[in-house]
């Protein structure tokens, strides 16, 4: 998997302080789209381990708390992003206690793949739906378009 940008601090995408991700590969092309340049899967730089752990390091600073990671893109959940993804969402909720998960993605929840599942099945809160330039709402929150849904989770 290869990722865009990490935020080791970050209040605007999701509640609170955070650590956000912005990972490479997305098939849904959504016109409009901000983030066009993470699309391309080979985009991007390589999500080495050594990130993975200090996601997890920044995690559990003390110095500076934050409430959880965020995760999106690109797509979290687009196809050869899922091992990686799930490894580290695994590690957050194992190493990581009380820190919360959000994600970001195109796909819709009903249509998520058993794979893509296992990872939902770790997070607190899904994002879904496309960005549809045509619902665009900027009054909403976390969200950018009327058909994205929020799913608290757990």
């Amino acid at each position: 998997m290869n990722y865009h940008r990490y935020y080791p601090l970050d209040v605007v995408n999701g509640p609170g302080t955070r650590c956000t991700l912005f990972v490479s590969g997305c098939e849904h092309h959504c016109r409009g789209c901000y983030n066009q340049s993470t699309w391309r899967p080979d985009s991007g730089y390589p999500f080495t381990p050594d990130l993975e752990d200090q996601i997890i390091t920044d995690l559990n600073d003390s110095r500076i708390p934050r409430q959880g990671l965020s995760l999106s893109g690109g797509d979290p959940l687009y196809p050869a992003n899922i091992s990686t993804i799930l490894r580290l969402v695994s590690r957050i909720n194992a190493e990581c206690p009380g820190k919360d998960i959000w994600l970001w993605s195109g796909y819709r929840f009903q249509w998520l793949t058993n794979e893509q599942r296992k990872i939902v099945a770790r997070i607190n809160v899904l994002i879904d739906g496309k960005f549809i330039d045509s619902q665009k709402d900027l009054t909403l929150k976390w969200r950018g378009s009327r058909n994205q849904r929020i799913w608290y989770l757990r």
